[in-house]
């Protein structure tokens, strides 16, 4: 049985990451999904409003609803792409990277590390720092249903409770002002 790898920040967790994971639970069938998390140690900061554990809570929070089981690991950065592939395999383990970000793809398969490359139909949409700069605009909003219609269009449903019921999007508005694409 393979293993089928899915890496990213989830800085939130959103629904590019949602269609990219689906891809490889239809990929994966019976074998195992690891939903790798990157940047671990990083927390608090505007590029990186949520901690690994609270990135775990949002991802399991999909899962469950949607049914679904993966495990999910952490790791920290090393800021050293040639090295990164020998690096993160030390946390996911060997398998199949399933990935839509072409940089990784092409890390990955240098190393010689087998790719599912998965093509997002609304990269441009999903981009984490969009998500995140919607989220700056909301993190002053104090009407929860409000926030919420607004964040579903590029949020799954259990991470937008999650991300209310634990009030972590205020914190947005502490971090910056202006814009911070990155």
């Amino acid at each position: 049985m393979s293993r089928y790898i899915v890496l990213g920040r989830f800085q939130p967790f959103h629904k590019g990451h949602e269609f990219l994971v689906n891809s490889a639970f239809d990929l994966a069938g019976d074998s195992e999904v690891i939903i790798a998390i990157g940047s671990a140690s990083k927390g608090w900061e505007p590029n990186n409003p949520w901690t690994l554990e609270e990135r775990t809570e949002m991802v399991n929070a999909w899962l469950a609803e949607q049914n679904k089981s993966a495990t999910i690991v952490g790791i920290n950065d090393i800021n050293d792409p040639p090295n990164w592939v020998e690096h993160a395999t030390q946390y996911h383990g060997e398998g199949i990277l399933v990935t839509s970000d072409l940089a990784t793809k092409e890390l990955y398969e240098a190393a010689d590390f087998a790719v599912d490359y998965i093509p997002l139909s609304n990269r441009d949409g999903y981009e984490g720092w969009r998500v995140r700069q919607t989220l700056l605009m909301l993190s002053t909003v104090f009407e929860d249903d409000a926030a919420k219609q607004v964040m579903s269009a590029t949020i799954p449903s259990a991470v937008v409770e999650w991300l209310v019921n634990n009030d972590s999007i205020f914190r947005l508005s502490t971090m910056v002002s202006g814009m911070n694409v990155g």
